[in-house]
């Protein structure tokens, strides 16, 4: 699954270079030798959801471009046995579109761009859901005080998702009640009793 990408006004917009005459052969060996959707190896993956309701996702992807979104790519339904779907990136996602508070559970990425730190934590925290989040930057002290701003169970600084049993795992908001793993998981499946002598 993906999510909200927010990136500060000072990312350039201008387009890539074209790639070099190496870098599309090395792009099109790549996809002569990677396996196709659902083949072992391959890199795109099942959405784990029934396959019905694979359509749904996609037109669910495909609806923010009706209400002012950008589709820089993918956005359909790939027509395989099982549940798959184009990779889709999305941008010009305003407050009014549906996306904007959207968690798609599919491969869809939404990128934002704002003008500085403190708009990036106000976006980021301006969402119904709040199981984790990742905050990169070369300067971690920088990126200590943000991931401290945002609002979700988790941060990871300069990683995705880095879970591991030792860690306790959970979200805030409408996505997670309590947590998994660590102690704070195993606390959540213990019976606390009070003796309390007047």
């Amino acid at each position: 699954m993906w999510g909200r990408t927010i990136l500060e006004a000072h990312f350039s917009r201008r387009p890539a270079a074209p790639p070099t005459r190496r870098a599309r052969a090395r792009r099109r060996d790549q996809r002569a030798i990677a396996p196709p959707p659902g083949e072992p190896g391959a890199k795109l993956k099942r959405i784990s959801v029934a396959p019905a309701r694979t359509g749904q996702i996609a037109r669910s992807g495909q609806q923010p471009v009706k209400h002012g979104a950008r589709l820089l790519s993918g956005g359909k339904r790939i027509d395989l046995p099982g549940a798959f779907m184009q990779p889709t990136i999305l941008t010009d996602i305003g407050p009014d579109n549906p996306a904007y508070h959207e968690e798609f559970f599919a491969p869809v990425a939404l990128f934002f761009r704002v003008a500085d730190e403190d708009a990036a934590a106000v976006l980021a925290n301006d969402s119904p859901f709040g199981l984790g989040g990742a905050v990169f930057s070369a300067d971690v002290g920088r990126a200590k005080r943000l991931a401290g701003r945002i609002d979700t169970g988790m941060v990871f600084i300069n990683c995705v998702a880095a879970a591991s049993s030792d860690m306790p795992f959970g979200g805030v908001k409408n996505s997670a009640y309590g947590r998994e793993l660590s102690d704070a998981g195993i606390q959540e499946f213990v019976n606390k009793k009070l003796i309390r002598v007047a």
